[in-house]
């Protein structure tokens, strides 16, 4: 079976997590929520993959709008 590189590198990282904490669950979870302190979300929090796709959509919609009401210093050339 070819090998997967992103589950490669979510492997890694979770073993260099548990290695940090000294294999103790109760330090991996205070680790984690003084990390989640530190950096704070800038963005929204999606729960399913439906709710990305609206995401994604609503974005999408965003900037056609936008590129709709782009002012052309110069008229679309014929042809």
């Amino acid at each position: 079976m070819k090998p997967n590189p992103i589950l490669e590198e979510v492997w890694r990282i979770k073993d260099e997590l548990a290695r940090e904490a000294g294999y103790d669950l109760h330090r991996l979870c205070e680790n984690t929520r003084k990390w989640a302190e530190a950096h704070p979300r800038s963005g929204p929090v999606v729960h399913s993959a439906q709710e990305l796709r609206q995401l994604v959509a609503a974005e999408e919609r965003k900037r056609t709008e936008a590129a709709a009401l782009t002012l052309k210093e110069q008229p679309p050339r014929p042809g």
